[in-house]
């Protein structure tokens, strides 16, 4: 199976994607995992990234796409759940031909679809914990005790960009720049919208539901 996970940010695609690569048994694959891994090599590839990073400015879309290429062709690729790419149309036009070429077509781009009201209210009073990566809620998903995680004792933490406006933004720039995505694949005839809404358990379940009865 060979999917793209698409929706806003704060959708829960990050959250979806690593219980849904585990139980079709094939890599997630994140684009942010992939800069840092070859960051930390220090490929050629890695180095050029590195450079924009460490300056501020938008890793270009040829090096993304480059990286993402390459970790597409490695043997275990042969399935996967693509999180984070791509973000715009210029992208996904790339990600196409590289599939193409490497006979490795796309089953299906999955789109967790949440209204941006839902959204601003989920980061509103969202904590993540700095040591181990894990996220919690003041309403919907509390830690035990307040304040602390209970996986590893870490100190929660908030976001300082996790205001109502500063998240109406990140939306706004999603809908101008990401957007267009959808209309590509719709093209293509492999969209499929979810409902986002709900915990996490519920909406892999309505991803499954898609092959598994």
């Amino acid at each position: 199976m060979r999917l793209v996970l698409l929706g806003p940010p704060g959708s829960g695609k990050g959250t979806l994607a690593k219980p849904l690569a585990q139980r079709l048994a094939v890599p997630h694959i994140a684009t942010g995992d992939l800069f840092r891994a070859e960051i930390e090599a220090e490929t050629e590839l890695g180095i050029l990234a590195n450079e924009y990073i460490s300056n501020g400015n938008l890793v270009p879309d040829d090096v993304t796409n480059e990286m993402a290429r390459h970790r597409l062709s490695e043997p275990d690729a042969s399935g996967f759940v693509l999180d984070g790419y791509p973000r715009t149309v210029d992208q996904a036009h790339a990600l196409h031909a590289a599939l193409v070429e490497l006979q490795r077509p796309l089953d299906a781009a999955i789109l967790i679809d949440v209204p941006d009201d839902k959204i601003v209210a989920r980061a509103v009073g969202r904590l993540l914990c700095p040591n181990c990566g894990a996220i919690y809620h003041l309403v919907n998903k509390p830690p035990q005790v307040a304040g602390i995680c209970d996986i590893c004792r870490g100190v929660l933490k908030t976001r300082d960009d996790d205001t109502p406006s500063t998240v109406r933004h990140r939306l706004a720039v999603y809908h101008r720049i990401t957007s267009p995505v959808l209309g590509f694949y719709e093209g293509q005839g492999i969209l499929k919208k979810v409902d986002g809404v709900g915990n996490p358990d519920e909406v892999l379940q309505k991803v499954l539901a898609f092959w598994f009865k």
